[in-house]
């Protein structure tokens, strides 16, 4: 017994035993495992437009009126009264088990978001959404092309599971961005994707 306790006081055994406590901290933080077990469900509806001005809210001064001009439609102004899907996907696997579809919809005041619905796939460190320029290729070769172009991230991964939106950049052209990933931005892998194709 008291060899034993003399082994642990030796200053490299105490050294080895902070390395491998210190070690093991790290791995957990890292590749953190219990989220294999783990899921996050999200259920959001559908987004509808901007909210309609307050009308209590107080106004800009008013100006004289100028003189009236035939109306002329505007390119830029929505002409959409309800949400319209412009695009659409299905998620293939890539690293982890994926299902679910992916939209595009315009919404009535001309922004747009990208919408999982029915989404599963396994929960992980650092998922992210990212809408990118790479294509979709099925098996082990498509799980790390979409880093390689391309790509703006739509922000972290709400959950693993649900019905989820993602705001889209203005302006954004998809005819340049055509896929989605649900990618690990901490292991630079896919866990799955889906092409978008227009409507």
């Amino acid at each position: 017994m008291a060899g034993v306790r003399q082994l642990v006081t030796r200053p490299m055994v105490i050294g080895v035993l902070v390395l491998a406590v210190t070690a093991l901290g790290f791995g957990l933080y890292w590749f953190q495992p219990w989220k294999l077990w783990t899921d996050d469900t999200v259920q959001e509806a559908l987004p509808e437009a901007a909210a309609p001005v307050d009308p209590s809210a107080p106004s800009a001064p008013e100006t004289p009126a100028a003189p009236e001009k035939p109306a002329v439609p505007s390119a830029s102004a929505p002409t959409d009264a309800e949400p319209r899907t412009v695009a659409t996907g299905t998620l293939i696997s890539h690293e982890h088990t994926t299902t679910g579809s992916v939209r595009v919809i315009r919404l009535p005041d001309g922004s747009q978001v990208l919408r999982f619905e029915g989404l599963d796939t396994s929960n992980g460190p650092d998922l992210r959404v990212w809408i990118t320029d790479a294509p979709v290729i099925e098996g082990k070769a498509g799980w790390h092309v979409f880093d390689d172009g391309a790509y703006v991230s739509l922000g972290k991964l709400k959950g693993n599971k649900g019905d989820q939106n993602y705001a889209l950049p203005a302006g954004l052209d998809l005819n340049k961005y055509g896929s989605v990933s649900i990618w690990c931005d901490r292991f630079d892998v896919s866990f799955g994707a889906a092409e978008l194709k227009q409507a």
